[in-house]
């Protein structure tokens, strides 16, 4: 088993932190690079910053945001939110992303993966798949778009597949169904998604408690662990949650 990563997770909306249940019902969480000193402070391996409305606004991520962000880390940082076309993600490299996360412009245009791929790396392109569970699908789990706003009948474990295909370097599967209700991953999702891919899974969406991590690791077979509500209102510190990894017999960085 490879060294198991935490990732704190910025949800960012009107330039502050915030996190809500099942995508809504957002609550104040604080200012982004705040935020984000504090994680690196805490020992967290990664940051991802998720413009959330970038999409359904119809506008780019907000680069001012990711240079503040940036600038106060070392830890590699992913950036989502908004990005259509490579000079989006071009700009968001350029000021202080190490990878983006591109979600609903890979469903509506699949080749921009391949094209972002061989122009920047796959390392730098991670896919998020937002779903919910349907049973109409073959996975049982359908496919989301526009911030989890528009279900779009296309199987989600499929669509990760093609992902891969096309050159994705990392997988970020987000269950709607668990989303900030701190109820655990959805591991029959992650772990679906996980048994059809080589690349390294993220789990993300619902973390509460320290045995979810390591059932995300055990039987969700994810490599990376996002986590928001968590850490922003402090139930639990980066430590803790490594500290517990490793006392379960799993490899992290303390």
């Amino acid at each position: 088993m490879k060294q198991v990563k935490i990732m704190p997770c910025l949800d960012v909306k009107n330039g502050r932190v915030v996190k809500g249940i099942h995508f809504a019902d957002l609550r104040d969480a604080g200012d982004p690079a705040g935020n984000a000193s504090f994680y690196q402070q805490e020992g967290a391996d990664e940051l991802a910053m998720l413009d959330i409305a970038a999409t359904v606004e119809n506008r780019k991520t907000r680069i001012e945001w990711v240079r503040n962000v940036a600038s106060v880390i070392s830890m590699p940082l992913t950036v989502g939110g908004g990005i259509a076309e490579l000079e989006d993600i071009e700009q968001l490299l350029e000021a202080g992303a190490d990878k983006v996360s591109i979600n609903s412009a890979a469903v509506k245009q699949p080749n921009l993966i391949n094209e972002a791929a061989k122009k920047y790396g796959s390392d730098c392109i991670t896919v998020a798949i937002d779903a919910r569970r349907n049973q109409a699908m073959q996975s049982g789990f359908e496919l989301v778009v526009s911030g989890g706003t528009k279900p779009i009948g296309k199987d989600a474990v499929e669509w990760a597949k093609q992902c891969e295909e096309l050159g994705a370097g990392v997988i970020l599967p987000t269950s709607m169904d668990g989303d900030g209700t701190q109820a655990g991953y959805d591991l029959d999702f992650t772990r679906s998604i996980s048994d059809a891919v080589k690349l390294p899974v993220i789990a993300s969406g619902g973390a509460g408690k320290l045995q979810d991590f390591s059932d995300a690791v055990l039987r969700g077979k994810a490599g990376i662990l996002l986590a928001a509500s968590v850490f922003h209102f402090r139930i639990l510190s980066i430590r803790q949650v490594k500290e517990y990894l490793r006392a379960q017999g799993i490899e992290v960085l303390l």
